[in-house]
Formats: C-alpha cells, sequence, structure tokens
C-alpha cells in the first residue's frame, strides 16, 4: 500500500503549486487522486466526415491544415490564430482565441484530430477552440472515450489525466480488492483493477459500465457495512431492562390528545427499552408534528423505571426552548431538571455536577457540555439528542458512554426520503411522526420577483403594526465581491431595513457571532423587543416565536428545498395567519421549479422527494453537516437498486462474520475502519 500513500505533490508535473489546488479538492494522496472520478465523458472515438457534422453538435474529425495558421490581432487582449482544415468530404474554418502559441503548433499540410464544436455560419463550417492533436498520438485526447474531471483554479484536464495515469501505472497492483470474491461472483461484479481503470480510461462504453457498476456497489457496500457495524454493536449490546408501565397517568396530564403517530412513536421506543437490548431508535417528524412529546414520554417512562434522562440540543437557545416545554410536560410530576451549557456560570456547573453524580436530578437538558470529560451520571438510562446531524458520531458515542449502555432517542425535524434515511441513519431504527397536531397552521407561501419590493415592504409594515414580528433570512452574512450584485447579504441589508423602516426595530444574527451576543439577540427576539429579525439560516432549527408571522426569504433559489421547508417552519407556530415569501429573479429552470414546490405543498416529505429528485443527495442538506460521507461515484437517486442489492450483501456478511475477522475480510475490515477515520464527525 505504499506508493497509494504518497502525497500527490510528489507526482511528475504536479510539485507544491498544484498539489495545494488538489488538496481543495481533497485530494491529498494517491488513493485520493485514483478515487476522484470523471464527472462526466466525451465520446470522441468516433471520427465523422467534415461533411456530416451537425450544427450545434460536438464532433470529432481527422483533418489537413489546409493553409499556414495565421496571428491576427483584433485589438488590446484579442488574438486570434485562424486557419482552414480539409478532409475528403468538406472543410471547417478553425478560430482560437487568445491562443497565440496555437500558430506555432500546427503547420500546413499537417494531419491532425480535432474536437469541438461544430457551428454554421451561412454554408460554412466553423469550430473554435478545439481540442487538438497530431493523428498519430496514442492514448491522447481523440480517437477514444475521454474522461472530463471537475477542475479546480491552477488545474487543467490534462494535469489530470496524466497524473491519474501515471497513479495507475505505478499502483494498479496495489489497489485492494475490499470486495470478498463471495460477493463479486453473487452480485458479478468487476475486479478493482478493471474498474480503475475503465472509469478513468474506459476502452469503450460496456466496459465504463462494468466499472461504475463495481465501484458504486462497492462505496455503498461499505457504507452499508460501517453503518451495519455500528447498529451490531449498539443494538446486539444488552442494554438497560425496563419494566411495563401505565402510560395513562401521564397522558393524561396532557392539555390535548396525542396524535396516534405520537402513540405510536411512543410505544415503538418503549418496546426497544423493555427488550434488554439498547435502544437506538430515530424519531423523524415534520416541523411542529410534536417530538418533543414522544420525548417527553420517554423521558418520564425512564423516571417511572428509577432511571434518570439527558436531553441534548445543538443550541444554548433550543435549549432553553426544550428546557420550558419539558418542564410543562414533567415538572407537573415532581421530577427534578437541571440544565448544562457552556455559558452556565463556573457555580452552577459545580452544582449541577455534583447533584449528576448523586442522583438528585432526574432530566439533564443542555448543550455538548453534557459531555464534557468531568461530568458523571447516576442512574442514566435515556439519552435524547435533537437534531441529529448537528452532532457527530464522537459526540454522541461520548454521552452514551457517560451511562451503562443507556438508550438512545434522536430526534430530527429533518425530513428525509426513506431511501435516504436508510443510508444516513442506517445504525438507527426509524419511527414516523407522519401527522400534525390538530390546529397547527398552514403556512401561506408565495414565490415573487424583486418587482413585489415594494408591496411586500407594505405588508412587512402592516404586520409588525398589527403586532406580529418577521424573519428575513439572506444566503450570506456580509458583501462578497466574489458573488453577483443581486445576492442579498444579512448585514447590509439589515441596514437597508433600517433605513425602509426607521420606526421599527431591525436586528440581524449570523453564524459569525460570539455565541453569547448570538444568543442574546435570539432571545430579544422571542420575547419581543426586535420587529425584524435578518439573519442567515443559523434560525433554521428549531427556534419558537409563536408571535412571528412572516418568514421571507431572500435570493431563495439558492437554498435546497428541504433548507427552504426548514425556514418557513420558524412561523405559524402560533395563533397568527402566518406567510412565507420566496423572493428570486432566477431564470433557472430547475430552481423555477423548486421554488413552485414550495408553495404548493406544507408535506415536508413530499417535498424532501422532490428536493432530492432536483438536486442530489449532495446538495440535499445545503450543508456538510449532514452525517452522509461524501458519494464518490454512487448516486442515490439513481442508484437505488444497487444501494439495496448492497445493503443486503452487507446484512448477509455481518450476520456470518460481525467484526470482520475472517482472513478474506481484512482488505474489507480496513476500508471500513478508514471510512470511520474521514468521517467520525459526520458519519452518524
Amino acid at each position: 500500500m505504499a506508493y497509494l500513500d504518497t502525497d500527490v505533490r510528489y507526482l511528475k508535473g504536479i510539485g507544491e503549486k498544484k498539489a495545494q489546488a488538489l488538496n481543495k479538492l481533497g485530494v491529498y494522496l494517491v488513493r485520493d487522486l485514483l478515487s476522484y472520478f470523471p464527472r462526466k465523458y466525451e465520446d470522441r472515438s468516433e471520427f465523422t466526415p467534415i461533411a456530416l457534422t451537425l450544427d450545434g453538435e460536438n464532433a470529432c474529425i481527422q483533418a489537413i491544415v489546409a493553409d499556414t495558421p495565421r496571428l491576427v490581432r483584433i485589438r488590446k487582449g484579442m488574438e486570434l490564430v485562424k486557419f482552414r482544415a480539409v478532409d475528403d468530404s468538406g472543410s471547417v474554418d478553425i478560430t482560437y482565441f487568445n491562443s497565440p502559441y496555437v500558430k506555432d503548433q500546427l503547420h500546413k499540410g499537417q494531419c491532425c484530430n480535432f474536437y469541438g464544436k461544430i457551428t454554421f455560419v451561412g454554408n460554412k463550417r466553423t469550430m473554435a477552440n478545439p481540442v487538438h492533436e497530431d493523428e498519430n498520438t496514442v492514448g491522447g485526447i481523440t480517437g477514444r472515450i475521454v474522461p472530463i474531471y471537475r477542475l479546480s483554479a491552477g488545474l487543467s484536464q490534462k494535469l489530470f489525466m496524466s497524473s491519474i495515469r501515471q497513479g495507475l501505472d505505478a499502483a494498479g497492483g496495489e489497489l485492494p480488492e475490499v470486495l470478498p470474491e463471495s460477493v463479486r461472483e453473487k452480485y458479478q461484479l468487476a475486479q478493482a483493477g478493471f474498474a480503475y481503470e475503465n472509469i478513468h480510461f474506459p476502452t469503450d462504453f460496456e466496459s465504463l459500465e462494468l466499472a461504475r457498476r463495481r465501484l458504486i456497489f462497492e462505496e455503498l457496500f461499505l457504507l452499508a457495512c460501517a453503518l451495519g457495524k455500528m447498529k451490531g454493536s449498539h443494538s446486539a449490546a444488552d442494554g438497560i431492562k425496563m419494566a411495563d408501565t401505565d402510560m395513562e397517568e401521564f397522558f393524561s396530564s396532557l392539555p390535548f390528545t396525542p396524535t396516534g403517530a405520537q402513540i405510536r412513536a411512543t410505544n415503538d421506543a418503549m418496546r426497544d427499552m423493555k427488550s434488554g437490548k439498547a435502544m437506538n431508535r430515530l424519531v423523524q417528524g415534520d416541523v411542529g408534528s410534536g417530538k418533543t412529546l414522544v420525548a417527553a414520554a420517554l423521558i418520564w417512562y425512564a423516571w417511572k423505571n428509577g432511571k434518570m434522562s439527558a436531553f441534548m440540543a445543538p443550541t444554548e437557545i433550543l435549549v432553553e426552548q426544550h428546557m420550558a416545554s419539558l418542564e410543562g410536560f414533567l415538572g407537573k410530576f415532581g421530577m427534578r431538571i437541571g440544565k448544562l451549557t457552556g455559558s452556565s456560570t463556573a457555580k452552577e456547573k459545580r452544582e449541577v455536577k455534583s447533584k449528576l453524580l448523586n442522583g438528585e436530578i432526574d432530566l439533564i437538558v443542555g448543550t455538548h457540555a453534557l459531555f464534557s470529560d468531568d461530568v458523571e451520571y447516576k442512574n442514566l438510562g435515556l439519552v435524547v439528542t435533537d437534531e441529529q446531524h448537528r452532532f457527530g458520531v464522537n459526540q454522541r458515542s461520548s454521552l452514551i458512554g457517560k451511562g451503562d449502555k443507556p438508550h438512545v432517542l434522536v430526534m430530527s425535524a429533518t425530513p428525509i426520503p426513506r431511501t435516504l434515511a436508510l443510508i444516513i441513519y442506517g445504525d438507527l431504527d426509524i419511527s414516523v411522526i407522519d401527522e400534525l397536531p390538530p390546529g397547527r397552521q398552514k403556512v401561506d407561501t408565495f414565490a415573487v420577483t424583486e418587482s413585489y419590493r415594494t408591496r411586500l415592504n407594505g405588508f412587512i409594515h402592516k404586520l409588525v403594526t398589527e403586532g406580529r414580528q418577521v424573519f428575513v433570512v439572506c444566503p450570506m452574512i456580509e458583501e462578497n465581491e466574489e458573488l453577483p450584485d443581486n445576492i442579498k447579504s444579512a448585514e447590509e441589508h439589515a441596514e437597508e431595513l433600517s433605513r425602509r423602516f426607521p420606526d421599527l426595530r431591525v436586528a440581524c444574527v449570523h453564524g459569525r457571532l460570539k455565541p453569547k451576543v448570538k444568543n442574546e439577540i435570539m432571545q430579544a427576539f422571542v420575547i419581543g423587543e426586535i420587529d425584524i429579525l435578518v439573519s442567515t439560516t443559523v434560525i433554521e432549527v428549531g427556534v419558537d416565536v409563536p408571535n412571528a408571522a412572516l418568514m421571507i426569504i431572500e435570493n431563495a433559489e439558492r437554498f435546497g428545498l428541504s433548507q427552504l421547508h426548514q425556514l418557513r417552519g420558524r412561523v405559524g407556530r402560533g395563533r397568527h395567519k402566518s406567510y412565507c415569501v420566496l423572493v428570486s429573479d432566477t431564470d433557472n429552470e430547475v430552481s423555477e421549479a423548486r421554488l413552485k414546490i414550495m408553495t404548493q405543498t406544507n408535506d415536508g416529505f413530499k417535498i424532501s422527494e422532490e428536493d432530492l429528485k432536483l438536486r442530489g443527495p449532495g446538495d440535499f442538506f445545503g450543508s456538510r453537516q449532514h452525517g452522509l460521507p461524501e458519494m464518490h461515484v454512487a448516486d442515490l437517486c439513481t442508484d437505488i437498486n444497487v444501494l439495496q442489492m448492497a445493503q443486503i450483501a452487507a446484512n448477509e456478511l455481518l450476520a456470518e462474520d460481525a467484526d470482520l475477522y475472517k482472513p478474506e475480510h481484512q482488505a474489507l475490515r480496513k476500508a471500513v475502519e478508514r471510512l470511520f477515520e474521514l468521517n467520525a464527525d459526520t458519519l452518524n
């Protein structure tokens, strides 16, 4: 494996500067380079006679340079190299822009291969900036299927092709065969060497498809094995066996009737907690579906069994909100509830830690401070984490490690299609809350262009005058020279609104503010001291402001559907009629389709299915914090069948060898360990 672990800077033709550019793409070692797969392919394998080429198509032609290439200077900064090329069927006029060196590369009478777009000008065929090479070049960039890679500044397709060729030639024999032979044979998969060679340099499209299928299967199989091992190690573990308890006492204390979905999710979890195995369950529900009530019921159930619970939320303001909700549900029973966050005073922390150690707290609510090294628990029976994709597996494991195999309940308000949930939450059993409590408001949603700005400002003023509050979300924090002028920044837009509404209280909050300042601003908005809160997506998850009745999302085309739905969920949480306005001047068809879906449905699961279809899983959460390792070749929208096969194969293998100790599984074991190592902070 030595060569595969070589730093790419030592490859011929790369060096320090290009290595830095490759690092930006996540390519550090030769193994990363070989796993940096093409984003598409161009079929340059067939040469077309010039007379048969069509207007607007990309074509590969073999032609003779018919006259001496001439350099024409149009003006300062604009130079053209022009000449005519011919074959037996016709001619084409070729022009290179600002590439004066081409004049010395080509000469009259030379036979070359050209690949580029044919454009008709009158009855003449033309080509602009085609790639070219001598007709006798072997293994070049024409006369074959050519890979096209995603680039960053300072890198070229030619560099990628030559570097990968160099890497494959030197490390081909070292490529690990991570798929056991039994799996390869059963699913008729190509060998690793063939797959890597033909994903980069396919001999034909049939070989390319065989290579893709093998590598897609391998990627999904590895992920399924990793998640299967996580699930196996937790669920196979003996857990705290809890006794049956009549939940009527808890449910009858509520001022409302729980939905059927809430009762179902509670029963699913209680069944786990009574089984004698450690629970590891996800409760997934749309914004406002009542997941916190399910958590409260299970905390009460654990308390009735003499066990304490820990509830972890990603931000301090969410801790405050969950504290208020949980005290409302549980305080009446005399449960002792404590709080622990980073901003707790030293004295408060000492007192809380002492009470936790002595078993004087029944429920502790807090941020990641709950799993600090010096926090010890007595009788920890249940761990609840809110918005799971905000916590890495290391953080979750740290809290679980505080008790003697406590039960784990994960809550997420990010609706995820079933296929994607199988991957992201592959180590969890899933309960879905698919109905909203009665009385939950439908938020009317409108997609408008900038031309509606005056009317929108009037609507803002009307609602605030009536006593309501307004969220305004922008895609970035401050002005950025690299982005187009029409992209709103939160800071700039907040100043603009302050000038536009001098009689209203406007504030701005974003991720770069210190946590203390951010919390103070958010708290001021919650208690009604701010009329208009301009922000980035820091308010996406969980913040509860019942008086907020309008959500305006600027440059809405820059957000994913699931993200837009999360943001919309910040309003309509009280008794007031609420609205969401998506502002966008986009003329992109996919973006327009996304915004139209938002105006047609409030169903988060329908929206997530559409988002997955339109954007693919890579951008699904608008953030790499979602816990899904980056897919190099698999596409979870189109490769569902392979995903299901890979999961079946992984389950069968782990049933036979759960720890991958067999000699024939050693390469697989190393690959799974590497996957965990690379994704420890995101893999859930």
